[in-house]
């Protein structure tokens, strides 16, 4: 019988007009991007966190710490591999993942296929296994004032009994 474990994460970014907006690895053109001390990636920030917990090996700021030079505008999904390293160490592997970006804008639809296809690679699993959802706020808040974008990550891991 398997053991599985469950992990959360949550993160959230300021929009700053004079980047690109990067969400699960994917440039998305015509929207502010968002500010950072990596690349500003809310999405994979969240799943690495999520990743993190669900091995109770800390969080983003205990491995990258923001003061750290080093991490500077580094890419989000070094970060989301390094994550799924300290799953693998700890003898499991990713069942799923399931993201939720929040903000007005980007309309997610448009690019959720291309976002799950990044997702899946980063992750190195099926499509099928990564789920990429979007929601407003109706408004409200800072994200529906336009002001940043905020992404929940939930990930279940199970025990990697697999002979590698």
């Amino acid at each position: 019988m398997s053991t599985f474990r469950i992990g959360q994460g949550f993160d959230v970014h300021r929009l700053a007009a004079d980047r690109t907006l990067i969400l699960c690895g994917v440039e998305l053109q015509g929207v502010p991007g968002l500010e950072g001390h990596s690349d500003g990636d809310v999405a994979l920030h969240a799943l690495a966190d999520a990743l993190f917990g669900a091995v109770g090996c800390g969080d983003l700021g205990e491995h990258f710490p923001p003061e750290d030079p080093r991490w500077r505008d580094v890419e989000s999904r070094v970060i989301v591999r390094r994550a799924l390293e300290h799953v693998r160490q700890a003898g499991f592997r990713l069942a799923n993942g399931d993201l939720t970006i929040i903000g007005e804008r980007p309309r997610i639809a448009a690019h959720r296929r291309a976002l799950r296809e990044a997702l899946a690679q980063i992750l190195e699993v099926e499509v099928g296994a990564v789920s990429v959802k979007a929601t407003t706020t109706d408004g409200l808040g800072f994200a529906g004032r336009g002001e940043g974008l905020a992404a929940l990550a939930v990930v279940l891991v199970e025990e990697d009994s697999r002979d590698d």
